[in-house]
């Protein structure tokens, strides 16, 4: 059974330093027919689980701690008995959205997430939050990099636990030395490959942002 990815966009809102933005988050479903993982459970946890549709949900990969990637994540684990998954980094900011209710599992660079033959590598990318991973499957030619690259750049850094100059070390060391054909699947908006976006490093630099 081939693996596929399925996308989900939910509305919601994002919550940090005293503001509040509207935004729609990408939830990313990997898996066949009858065994999937969810990346980043936002927003609407009974709509993640209509789209789950019945199958085994392994795991819930939180790329970040962000309110907005994680605030659907313990519903979502309460209705299908999957496992949530975060990088112990972004442990302060979970719990600003769950104070009561901690990950099961710590996500650790390096590991492999499985799910339907789907092997997905663990990158630790940090910036965006401090937590930040991106899930890496050579095998799909795909790179899931939440909100640590988009279309046109890196994620935003100008909030509490986010830092440019590691932003940029991520991007640099982790992400643009993939091969250039890897598509990349954004926590929002748009994907795009790595190949469109390597040659523009040293424009996010100047600009810093």
């Amino acid at each position: 059974m081939a693996v596929r990815i399925e996308r989900l966009v939910t509305p919601g809102q994002f919550t940090l330093d005293g503001g509040t933005w509207d935004v729609e988050n990408n939830v990313w479903i990997v898996g066949d027919d009858h065994e999937v993982i969810v990346i980043d459970a936002a927003h609407d946890a009974e709509a993640i689980a209509r789209a789950v549709d019945g199958r085994r949900l392994t795991a819930i990969v939180c790329t970040h701690a962000h309110n907005d990637h994680i605030n659907a994540a313990p519903e979502l684990a309460e209705l299908t008995g999957a496992t949530i998954w975060l990088h112990p980094d972004d442990l302060a900011l979970w719990k600003q959205t769950h104070p009561h209710r901690d990950p099961d599992r710590h996500l650790l660079d390096g590991q492999v997430i499985e799910a339907a033959g789907a092997d997905l590598t663990v990158l630790h990318t940090p910036g965006h939050a401090p937590g930040a991973v991106c899930l890496y499957d050579p095998g799909l030619g795909t790179v899931f990099t939440g909100d640590t690259l988009f279309k046109g750049g890196p994620g935003a850094t100008g909030r509490s636990y986010s830092h440019f100059p590691t932003i940029i070390d991520s991007l640099r060391n982790r992400l643009l030395t993939l091969p250039p054909e890897t598509k990349v699947l954004t926590g929002h908006g748009d994907g795009t490959t790595i190949g469109d976006e390597a040659p523009h490093l040293e424009e996010w630099i100047a600009r810093g942002h």
